[in-house]
């Protein structure tokens, strides 16, 4: 008796069913990683609060090679003093050329709240903090390290993953704001000196539409990016396997999700926020 040969179209639907199954299957692991890490961090502030501290300073400051240059905080406000640079020369140019440049007040505080630095600090967020906590996470899994703290009783996922995303989430407090002043700096120095602009007029167009609730709305959704990109970091850094080669593919592949994701979570979040009424009112 002779067995029936699979057709290749059988095979080849075979393969793409195997395929999609075992994408769902990864899509649940990380939901219940994330649920597990967020549910943890009541007990991580209760019994882990050094730790926490601990992270804290390493985010903010640095550490090694990262502290030489001024930490997160340095790298934070140099790209948003480049941002800031450009929303200055694009906006100064473009506007001169319809005879508006006056309004370039008015593209500083209206596009680097809602989308400019949002997206800058994301990107540092995930280059910096983000890729830093996968690489430790994942070198002492490959050391068995996370084994071993698992064998002497300290909860792992508490102890490595949500300290860290309550420590990113308080250090970007204060490092958005440095973010934040850094770009509106930036922008009406390149206005006002680089172009000659007059003060008065940048100011005046300035502080008519920065809106405050825009402020705190964009506050909020950094907090809510770096809540997922540390998610994402410490995901892939706890799962990370086949040695110190298989810890830098984990770095890449937190980095290129993580930057993805908050991507779409920025879109959102201003479609939740402005998507109606945009929270903008013409005036001068």
């Amino acid at each position: 008796m002779t067995l029936a040969v699979p057709s290749k179209r059988f095979q080849r639907l075979r393969r793409v069913t195997g395929a999609a199954l075992s994408g769902w299957r990864r899509v649940g692991t990380q939901a219940e990683f994330y649920g597990k890490t967020l549910m943890s961090i009541p007990d991580a502030l209760v019994n882990y609060r050094t730790e926490v501290w601990r992270l804290i300073a390493q985010m903010g400051l640095g550490a090694g090679a990262l502290a030489v240059v001024g930490g997160t905080v340095a790298i934070v406000g140099f790209l948003t003093v480049t941002t800031g640079a450009l929303v200055a020369v694009q906006g100064y140019n473009q506007l001169a050329s319809v005879g508006f440049e006056a309004l370039t007040g008015f593209a500083s505080a209206f596009f680097n709240v809602r989308l400019i630095v949002p997206g800058t600090t994301s990107v540092a967020l995930s280059a910096t903090v983000g890729a830093g906590a996968t690489a430790q996470i994942g070198a002492m899994r490959i050391n068995e390290e996370i084994d071993a703290l698992e064998v002497i009783g300290i909860r792992s996922i508490t102890y490595l993953t949500s300290t860290r995303v309550i420590a990113g989430t308080i250090v970007v407090i204060p490092l958005y704001c440095v973010a934040v002043m850094m770009a509106f700096l930036a922008a009406r120095l390149g206005t006002t000196v680089i172009y000659g602009q007059g003060s008065g007029v940048y100011d005046h167009y300035f502080n008519t539409f920065l809106n405050p609730t825009d402020l705190i709305w964009s506050f909020f959704q950094v907090v809510a990016i770096t809540v997922v990109i540390m998610l994402v970091h410490t995901y892939y850094g706890f799962t990370a396997s086949g040695g110190p080669a298989g810890v830098g593919e984990a770095v890449g592949r937190a980095v290129r999700t993580s930057m993805v994701i908050a991507a779409v979570e920025i879109v959102f979040i201003s479609l939740a926020v402005y998507g109606q009424s945009g929270n903008f009112d013409l005036a001068g």
